[in-house]
Formats: C-alpha cells, structure tokens, sequence
C-alpha cells in the first residue's frame, strides 16, 4: 500500500463499530473501541491502532472476550474504587473509568479506579487528550499477569510485561501527553518486525542466553525484552512502579507460563489467566491529592526478578527504557474527508 494513502477517519470508525456489532458486541462498547483504535492510528501508534481489530474480534469469537456485560464493583471509597472488567473491552471499561474517576477527582481532589480482568486496553495515549483538556491530569498504568516478556535488568528469564504507562498534562494550550512503555521497544513491534522479516535499530531483545540482540526472530522462542545494556536499570525501577500501581492493588498474581505477547494467540490472555490490570489516576493540578501507599509495593516481584538469573558479565543489577521505535511509512488517517 503506498505511504500516501489517506483514509476518512470517521468511514474507518463506523467500519470498525459495524465489524463489532456484527460479533454481538453492545453499541456504546462497539462506539468506544472503534473510536480508541481509529485515535491511536491518528496519533501514530499504529501497532496498537486498527491492527487490533482482527484479533480482537478473533478473541470475541473463542470467548475471551465479552461484548456484553456490565462491570463489578469491587470496592468503592470516594477517591478510590476496584472494578472486575468481567472481560469487557478494554477501551470500554477504561473510557468508563476515566468518566467515574474525573468526577470523584473534582470533588476529592484525586481519584483513582483499578479495574482487572479487562480486555486489551490498546492505545493509552488515546485516553489521553480529553480528560486533559478538562482541566484533569490523567495518569494510566498497565500491566498484565497472563504475559512475562521483560526480563528484569541483568537478568535473561522474562519476568513483566512492557508495562506501559500514559499521563496527560493540561496546559494554557495543548495538552502534554506522554504514553511509554517500560521496555525499550513493544510486543507488538516485535511481531511485526518478525512478520516482515526486518531487525531493530538496536539491540533491543534477548536471546536464550541473554545476549543482547536485534534480531525479532527469538521472539517467538523465548522472548525477553530490554531497556538497553547500559541503562536498561532506569527502565525496570519504572516497571517496578507500574507493578506496585497495578498488581498491588488489583491483587493478581503472575502465572509462570509464556502465553504470547498478548495471550495464546498473541491478542488477550489466556482464559486461566486472565487477569489484565489497570489503573487510572485523575486529579485537578491544582488539588494534588495522594492515595496511602502500599506498604511494601512490588513485593510480589523481588523474588521472581532474584531469580531471572544473570545475563552476563556485563549486568551491574536486577529491562527496559523508552517507548517503541515507530515503523517508518504506512497509511495515513485523516480526521475527516476534507482534512
């Protein structure tokens, strides 16, 4: 396809609702992920865009995800509420959290909802934008128990997730809006390099032994994910954080087996094991209002990133760094036809 291929934003979001409906997916939760993944391809994270409607329609077909449904409250306090996603789109849900945790945000000063058991939540920068321009500061973590694919730094046994996190700053102007990954590079960019038969700008990966590698081909053996030789520790002290944001208070616990980047299949987790965790926090900048700590986070994860085993020589202690790499090329959106 060639790179200067423009689509209408809006056709490619009713295309994508219609496909979800077509699955028995509920409208308002068909609206809200059609919606996510046209934004991520507009703010150029593609990998993470429209390339996730197939598998997510695949995993709405084998029941591993639910199109209807309501969430469970777990837990509700006024500035900190625990959801069971019941494994409903993950775009739904955290567009629903969000909503819930602007409004106890105004009112608290901050507010915070942890959901698990929610489907792949995509993009988190397509959260971003609107509770920002509202006045809000939005911060999300992601983590999920079902997939081990970073290994701790110095250490060559896959142990997290890429553990990505977003947070959207409201400004005079535009809003900040900053959406990383723990790892220096993705899941989802490592299977499409894979696909395509290409490496890494750098070595991003590591092999069976933990040597430092660019090639995506170990990926589908072993994979092990880094935040770079020399400063892949700042990385993993991030993922660590977005563990204690997530695991801690969702209460899950990591399985030990590889299920694929995104669960068997590649997209959602394992039926066992499905436990994707999210956690946004919202608060008015001018209210900074902070949540008890818990009392020893990352507890959870000293003795599993103890024992990845040293990667070599090289490690100075127990990755991951910067978000992913952007694919050069592809398709562009456009907002609407005339844009």
């Amino acid at each position: 396809m060639p790179s200067d291929t423009v689509f209408d934003a809006a056709a490619l979001t009713t295309w994508a609702r219609r496909l979800l409906e077509a699955r028995g997916v509920d409208p308002d939760k068909a609206d809200a992920v059609a919606a996510v993944l046209v934004e991520a391809d507009l703010l150029g994270h593609d990998t993470h865009g429209l390339a996730l409607l197939g598998p997510y329609l695949g995993k709405l077909d084998k029941g591993g995800l639910v199109g209807r449904g309501e969430i469970a409250v777990l837990s509700d306090r006024p500035a900190a509420l625990l959801w069971d996603g019941n494994r409903l789109p993950g775009p739904w849900v955290t567009l629903q959290a969000i909503a819930t945790a602007s409004e106890r945000a105004r009112a608290a000063g901050a507010a915070s909802v942890v959901t698990r058991r929610s489907g792949h939540i995509a993009c988190l920068a397509a959260y971003l934008e609107a509770p920002a321009r509202d006045g809000l500061m939005v911060e999300i973590y992601s983590s999920d128990p079902s997939v081990a694919s970073v290994a701790p730094f110095a250490g060559k046994r896959a142990v997290f997730t890429p553990n990505p996190l977003a947070i959207g700053i409201p400004t005079s102007g535009d809003p900040v809006m900053i959406d990383i990954s723990t790892s220096i590079t993705t899941n989802g960019m490592s299977a499409r390099l894979q696909a395509a038969g290409k490496r890494f700008p750098g070595k991003w990966l590591l092999d069976n032994e933990g040597a430092p590698t660019d090639d995506p081909a170990v990926f589908s053996d072993d994979p092990k994910l880094l935040g770079g030789v020399d400063a892949g520790h700042k990385g993993y002290g991030l993922t660590l954080m977005v563990e204690a944001m997530t695991d801690r208070r969702a209460c899950r616990l990591r399985p030990r087996r590889w299920r694929g980047p995104l669960g068997r299949d590649g997209h959602g987790a394992d039926h066992r094991h499905d436990g994707l965790r999210r956690s946004r926090r919202l608060r008015p900048p001018a209210r900074l209002g902070r949540d008890r700590l818990p009392r020893d986070p990352g507890h959870r994860r000293r003795p599993a990133s103890a024992a990845a085993r040293p990667a070599g020589p090289r490690a100075q202690g127990p990755s991951a760094g910067r978000g992913a790499a952007a694919e050069p090329g592809g398709a562009r959106l456009r907002r609407d036809a005339g844009g």
